[in-house]
């Protein structure tokens, strides 16, 4: 690394607290992290003590199966994003088909958080291993759905394998590597993100038009068993010393689901089946409300929190965490409805709206793969913020687009989006996972994570209820919404409908301006320089 970001320089140190702290040393261990020197078990403060794997042959495998993780994660959101009209013209309740997006991600950022302090310990691999089957399991149920209420509720069965999924393959990539060597794999990783997206789009495209939406789903066995098959057989991690048998905060967790589920019912459903002044919507604004202040009640008394404090209180992960949220915002404009508005704005079938999106995803591991010679030379930080204000002025260009306009010119908003975001993303997820030992990497990784898929559980209810009250207002009330999705699934949308869809989707782009100017504004309160602590070479 260079000196922009390397050893705790003092703007940074208030990153070295404690969070593993026994009770008994926990300054020293402080002192030790921040200095970069061992602690007192043996693992380095980087990582490079504990390697993920027991030999150099075993991680190729490894890899490959990282890979196709990140594949199912990838192929679930772009292949049910292309396929919503056509899932929602078969089972209707287009009033509440933004919970296929925001039931997974609520599901998912329950259990980030758990997720990360089981391999933090118990290890990596046995929480891995699980999240795939239930993943798998969660698929199969999909593919089976009758209705919108069974596909939703199956939908947060595959969202609690996906937590798994998400956090502990990122896990395990900068267990493998180095910190010099991480932006390799986490390319690797963006390579396989976007390849994934642009076959997803195209191959759901291709079952919704052509065969039957509920083979989106069947796609996730094959490639899962793959995976799962490669962990198993290869992932090898080194046997753990014994101790007291650890606690995990389930309370917690139980108080984070229902939180987000009284929030995001309000989000959803109010303007849509109340009127947001009203009883309903105050009521479970309100109890939301209260189930927080409980929430954090239970966190703080908990001996093993779902989310320990130590990753608020260190300025660098607490500026993270909050960027991350934003960025999780405002990813729901363009993946939830960009393929909707190429539809039925621009006419487009379900394959050509599909690669409209893909765009993003051409650019963004391209300019994430050359991200660490940027942040090389002038830091994390700083390189994140460039990214995020060259998203915040592409985001802004989106409603300026013509009606109803040619398909390359949101096409060329999403590259120039997916490029800006590629120096955002990495820089924040590398330095975070940099300024933290082996034993809080899981908890700092599920962390980020979280915050992100926070961001995007609130994002697909807020702009789905935004783009709901925006259609309702253009059609002269609240309307008959499933006629709205009947007519985008055949084909017959008339002017005026395209033009609705087109103001809502304008209305859901400036929210996630608004989210990329909040980003910003919490990177200002991160230090410029991480306090990255010294690795030892994995002995991998």
């Amino acid at each position: 690394m260079a000196d922009t970001d390397a050893g705790g320089s003092g703007d940074g140190g208030d990153d070295s607290g404690s969070g593993s702290g026994n009770g008994n040393g926990g300054s020293t261990e402080a002192d030790a992290r921040a200095a970069g020197k061992p602690l007192r078990d043996g693992t380095g403060p980087g990582g490079g003590g504990r390697p993920a794997v027991s030999a150099a042959r075993r991680r190729g495998p490894v890899v490959a199966a990282l890979m196709l993780g990140m594949a199912l994660a990838a192929l679930d959101g772009t292949v049910v994003s292309t396929a919503v009209p056509q899932i929602v013209g078969d089972l209707g309740g287009f009033s509440v088909f933004s919970w296929l997006f925001s039931g997974y991600l609520l599901a998912v950022t329950v259990t980030l958080p758990v997720y990360g302090k089981l391999c933090d310990t118990f290890g990596r691999k046995p929480v891995l291993v699980a999240g795939i089957v239930l993943f798998l399991a969660g698929s199969l149920l999909c593919a089976a759905a009758w209705s919108m209420a069974s596909l939703i509720a199956f939908r947060v069965v595959q969202g609690l394998g996906g937590g798994a999924l998400q956090g502990t393959i990122q896990t395990i990539a900068a267990d493998l590597y180095p910190l010099e060597e991480r932006p390799r794999i986490v390319a690797r990783l963006s390579t396989v993100w976007a390849v994934s997206s642009v076959a997803g789009p195209a191959v759901g495209g291709l079952l919704a038009a052509y065969a039957d939406w509920r083979w989106i789903f069947l796609i996730n066995l094959p490639v899962g068993g793959v995976a799962l098959w490669l962990i198993a057989r290869h992932l090898v991690e080194p046997a753990r010393e014994r101790g007291p048998r650890p606690r995990v905060d389930w309370p917690g967790a139980l108080a984070v689901f229902v939180t987000g589920t009284l929030l995001l019912t309000a989000l959803v459903q109010g303007g849509v089946a109340w009127p947001w002044i009203s009883a309903p919507s105050f009521g479970l604004l309100g109890a939301s409300a209260v189930c927080a202040a409980v929430t954090v009640v239970v966190e703080r008394r908990a001996a093993e929190p779902v989310i320990p404090g130590w990753v608020w209180r260190r300025r660098t992960i607490a500026s993270v965490n909050v960027a991350m949220g934003a960025l999780g915002l405002l990813m729901v404009a363009p993946t939830v409805f960009l393929p909707t508005y190429a539809q039925s704005v621009l006419g487009l079938g379900p394959i050509a709206a599909g690669f409209v999106l893909s765009a993003m995803t051409l650019s963004w591991p391209v300019t994430a793969a050359y991200a660490n010679r940027v942040y090389n030379r002038i830091g994390f930080r700083d390189t994140a913020l460039t990214g995020m204000g060259a998203a915040l002025l592409v985001l802004l260009a989106f409603p300026l687009l013509p009606y109803p306009g040619e398909a390359w010119q949101p096409a060329l908003i999403m590259l120039l989006l997916g490029a800006a975001l590629g120096f955002f993303q990495l820089p924040l997820l590398v330095g975070v996972q940099s300024t933290v030992p082996w034993a809080e990497r899981g908890t700092a990784t599920a962390s980020v994570l979280f915050c992100r898929q926070v961001g995007q559980s609130v994002g697909a209810a807020l702009f789905g209820a935004l783009a709901n009250a925006v259609l309702a207002a253009r059609m002269g009330g609240a309307g008959d919404l499933d006629a709205v999705s009947h007519a985008l699934a055949d084909g017959s949308a008339h002017d005026p409908l395209r033009r609705a869809v087109a103001a809502a989707v304008d209305v859901v782009f400036a929210g996630a301006a608004a989210a990329a100017a909040l980003a910003l504004l919490a990177l200002l309160f991160a230090p410029r320089r991480f306090a990255v602590l010294a690795e030892r070479q994995p002995d991998v």
